[in-house]
């Protein structure tokens, strides 16, 4: 008897590494396969590029962009969506404050700053503890992407739709986990995703930011566990 499938959608300038340890303690109850978000520049587009790869049926969890494009995803096929996890995300548009922060960040981008960019600025907004390990491994997921998926996934950050309808209709078993200090995502984003969805738990992990799945694998991966058989 086969497992169900669960497709994973990483954060952006982030790829399966994200996901490894839950990719290793998921493996005897579900079929994993990590999604990628570099290939458009619009949430529509990747979306679409996501469920073309995916299975005819599957768990969809994503984490921060990877939680954007899974609610598109949930959008626009939801009779192929068993359960949704959402971690570490925002169901909002872009604020306006931060679609110029991220104009800027292309033109650094474009201009050959990209390593100075993941270190200075994004991979230390990430982890609620950030040591050499997990900092070296965000920036090296980032650099591994390149330049050109950055731009692509900040524009298409930069023009997302909300998704609250989308949310309020999906009747399906849900997880909103976060990191308790992730400041990118804070908690009212999960709080509003909560209140909206109809079947829904709702997991804070402790002393982590951003990226629970890498800080705190153990909680995130006993949440994911229990959603998964829920």
């Amino acid at each position: 008897m086969s497992l169900p499938a669960l497709v994973l959608l990483p954060g952006m300038m982030c790829d399966a590494r994200m996901y490894a340890p839950q990719i290793e303690a998921l493996k005897d109850i579900a079929e994993c396969q990590v999604g990628y978000l570099g290939g458009a520049d619009n949430i529509a587009e990747i979306a679409k590029q996501v469920l073309l790869n995916a299975p005819e049926k599957f768990a969809l969890a994503g984490l921060s962009m990877g939680g954007i494009v899974a609610m598109e995803v949930a959008r626009q096929a939801p009779q192929r969506v068993t359960r949704l996890a959402l971690m570490d995300t925002n169901p909002w548009v872009e604020e306006d404050d931060v679609k110029a922060t991220r104009n800027r960040q292309i033109d650094a981008a474009e201009a050959g700053q990209l390593e100075q960019l993941l270190r200075e600025t994004m991979v230390p907004r990430y982890l609620a503890n950030p040591y050499s390990l997990l900092t070296e491994l965000c920036v090296q997921m980032g650099l591994t992407l390149g330049k050109d998926v950055f731009i692509r996934q900040s524009l298409a950050l930069q023009t997302r739709h909300d998704q609250k309808v989308t949310l309020a209709n999906f009747n399906k078993p849900c997880l909103v986990l976060m990191g308790e200090e992730d400041e990118l995502c804070p908690i009212d984003r999960h709080e509003c995703m909560v209140a909206l969805l109809p079947q829904v738990a709702f997991v804070k992990i402790a002393n982590a930011g951003h990226i629970p799945t890498l800080e705190k694998p153990a909680a995130t991966n006993a949440a994911l566990k229990q959603w998964m058989v829920q």
